[in-house]
């Protein structure tokens, strides 16, 4: 289906995916990193030519030039999200066909199997509000405390201490990237390409913090943004 917008350069955008028919598109946990290093190396004008790269940390790797700015990622088990903005003409377009293409097909090496692994063309929002991409940290940032407490949207958080630390044990989040946590993963962000919202470590996680409240949570649902009840409603019955 043809997108009722085109990417502009300079603008965000939420993109986001599940598996065909809602399949679990990561099986473990090298699934998970092998999609975390292809955030990295397919954002870049160079082909991707895995074979050259496996083994080697993002700190080895010259990508060259890149092609849009990351500003948060997230990987469920049978989605994932992705903050960007359009660094240069068709570039969200470059980097989410070299994504389509590398990860399906190590997938389906892996698992003997064929046919699509994602649900059609890729998801997108355009995010035309301030207000909106500050609550897209947040909406990120918060999911993985669905793997632990799957109604928390709905419901509010049954045990905040538990899904605190589960947010800080979750690797394949850029949440760790946010309190100060070193690691190469931070690599795969362009914080300076988004708006300051967090001056430090502690102003992301107090803002984190305000949103586990069962208040927060329900009180700014992702209907105040207008055209944004599709991603609601996809997201409901997503693992």
């Amino acid at each position: 289906m043809e997108r009722k917008f085109r990417f502009s350069e300079g603008e965000f955008y939420h993109l986001y995916n599940r598996g065909i028919n809602k399949m679990t598109i990561f099986l473990d946990d090298v699934d998970k990193k092998r999609f975390i290093k292809l955030l990295f190396v397919c954002n870049s004008k160079k082909p991707v030519v895995f074979k050259d790269i496996q083994g080697l940390p993002l700190t080895k790797i010259e990508r060259g030039e890149t092609i849009v700015d990351i500003g948060a990622y997230c990987l469920m088990l049978n989605h994932f999200h992705l903050l960007v903005r359009e660094k240069i003409e068709k570039g969200i377009t470059m980097f989410m066909e070299k994504l389509f293409t590398a990860y399906p097909m190590y997938f389906n090496k892996k698992n003997e199997r064929t046919g699509r692994l994602f649900e059609g063309v890729f998801k997108a929002t355009h995010v035309n509000k301030d207000q909106y991409l500050k609550y897209l940290f947040a909406y990120i940032h918060l999911n993985p405390i669905k793997l632990i407490d799957p109604k928390w949207r709905e419901n509010g958080i049954a045990d905040r201490e538990k899904a605190k630390n589960f947010l800080k044990e979750y690797k394949y989040c850029s949440y760790l990237d946010y309190i100060g946590e070193r690691r190469e993963e931070s690599l795969i962000l362009c914080k300076e390409s988004f708006p300051e919202y967090f001056s430090n470590f502690k102003e992301f996680e107090d803002f984190i913090n305000e949103w586990l409240s069962s208040e927060n949570i329900q009180g700014l649902p992702l209907e105040t943004f207008g055209n944004e009840r599709h991603l609601d409603r996809d997201e409901r019955d997503e693992k």
